[in-house]
């Protein structure tokens, strides 16, 4: 079906605004000088309220008020000529305008890329058991099925336009696709049926800043920012599989004004199979920005043949942006994830699209453990990700750098880890905390490893103690350690059969 083919995520070619002096960041041909064009304008931090200040920017310079940005920075879109967007940037009270661009997509089973990450080599996901990570993740892109049976969405807004739209309303509904399948590689539901995500049933946020056909504008994405910054709170990480040409100074500032109240970021890198430095939000450095690999049947190697696409096996994937501003590198080579119910529920997408919603669940796994409250937090987290990558692939980049390929078989959610109600069943209360749950599962663990001497008898009973007290190899891996002792916490706690 043409709908899902690869080449309909290549970003689509788009104009580049030239700069000039004062404080306007970028300019439009003077040709346009008479014609109303959609411009942000950053306010200076002394400037007060945003609202008040925007209309008595107008009302001085004319124009007509769009979104207004109070979280992720203070400002708002505007729409005016050039020569009026050249007169309000002097004012005292405005830091700088830039104009508003065009952006687009980037364009039960365990999919290849699921493989591929190692996440079902995560001894604490246990996947296959019904296992949720207690993490929020917000998707910033064409929506998001809120009816998919596979996806655990619970809110949204939509901020979408191509110019200069008002206010974002509740609602977030996916009427592509794009959207719908980024939330299921990133957080399917663990449920016996159609595919599983990285961080199963995470809770999806739809940021709906992309329309139908998959375009926005950089005044749609800020309010989307704007929007996760005020729900940072409760919001822990973000994805954006999409982008722009240009640096856009406006969307970086939002980007890290939410990143400063604790939101983590993965982006596209851009299907261009250009230098990411090119292109906003990719060439952040406040975002973990994701390359994507070639890979048709979740093994290193390179041995597989191309099923969608003709890409070699384990290599950077032909479309895929590169260079110096890229972070990571994730499957995104015929991905198999969820589509809006109408459209069939699954589908098959290929873009670095689909790479960086891997990455925002290896960021999801984390955060479930530790949620990044300061900027230093979510520095830690992608570190943490960055440094957890493995050299299993073949960089075909030429670009002089080779980003690690994203590997989570280590990420633990500990204490974000919601098993089924039943999941410490055969094991008791153990550690005395008054509460049957996976952590008595885990001084089982312990205990079986050795590293524990004394049970800590709640009701701890002998026969447990005979079960699990010296097991040994059970995971046949020719070695006796912890992973062994994992293993049987899972089957103390419900969640790996004996």
């Amino acid at each position: 079906m043409a709908l899902f083919t690869p080449k309909f995520l290549l970003l689509r070619a788009l104009c580049v605004a030239v700069a000039f002096s004062l404080t306007l960041v970028m300019a439009v041909p003077s040709a346009e000088a008479a014609e109303d064009l959609p411009w942000i304008v950053v306010l200076d931090d002394s400037a007060g309220d945003v609202t008040n200040v925007a209309a008595i920017l107008t009302n001085a310079f004319g124009g007509e008020v769009g979104y207004t940005y109070e979280h992720a920075l203070e400002g708002f879109s505007v729409s005016m000529t050039a020569t009026e967007a050249r007169a309000l940037a002097a004012s005292p009270l405005v830091s700088f305008v830039e104009p508003v661009t065009k952006v687009t997509v980037a364009n039960q089973s365990e999919p290849t890329g699921f493989q591929r990450i190692r996440a079902g080599e995560n001894p604490d996901l246990a996947i296959g058991t019904g296992v949720t990570v207690d993490v929020d993740v917000a998707v910033l892109d064409t929506g998001v099925d809120f009816d998919h049976p596979d996806l655990n969405v619970v809110g949204g807004v939509s901020c979408a336009s191509r110019t200069n739209a008002a206010v974002c309303v509740p609602g977030g509904e996916d009427d592509q696709y794009h959207g719908t399948h980024v939330a299921g590689i990133l957080g399917a539901l663990d449920n016996g049926q159609g595919i599983v995500g990285v961080a199963p049933g995470a809770r999806i946020w739809s940021v709906k800043v992309l329309d139908a056909e998959g375009v926005g504008s950089t005044a749609g994405v800020i309010a989307g920012i704007d929007w996760v910054t005020a729900n940072a709170d409760t919001i822990e990480v973000a994805n954006m599989s999409l982008g722009g040409v240009g640096f856009s100074q406006a969307q970086y500032a939002a980007v890290q004004r939410a990143v400063d109240a604790g939101v983590a970021f993965s982006v596209a890198a851009g299907n261009d199979a250009d230098d990411a430095a090119g292109y906003s939000p990719a060439a952040f450095d406040n975002v973990l920005t994701v390359s994507a690999l070639a890979d048709y049947d979740g093994q290193p190697g390179g041995q597989a043949g191309g099923t969608c696409r003709a890409d070699v096996d384990d290599t950077l994937a032909v479309f895929s942006n590169r260079g110096s501003a890229v972070q990571i590198a994730a499957p995104g080579t015929c991905i198999t994830s969820t589509v809006p119910v109408e459209l069939g529920s699954y589908g098959v997408l290929s873009g670095t699209s689909m790479a960086s919603p891997y990455v925002a669940g290896g960021l999801a796994l984390l955060a479930a453990a530790n949620a990044p409250q300061t900027a230093a937090d979510v520095q830690a987290l992608y570190e943490t990700v960055v440094g957890s990558g493995n050299a299993g692939w073949t960089d075909t980049s030429n670009d002089g750098w080779i980003e690690p390929l994203l590997d989570v078989s280590r990420f633990s959610p500990e204490s974000g880890l919601l098993a089924p109600a039943d999941s410490a069943a055969g094991s008791g209360d153990v550690n005395c905390d008054q509460s049957t749950s996976i952590i008595d599962a885990l001084v089982i663990a312990q205990y079986s490893a050795g590293v524990r001497v004394d049970s800590g008898d709640c009701s701890f009973g002998n026969a447990s103690t005979e079960l699990f007290a010296g097991a040994g190899d059970v995971n046949d891996d020719g070695f006796v350690d912890i992973a062994d002792a994992l293993l049987i916490a899972r089957c103390a706690a419900g969640l790996a059969a004996c």
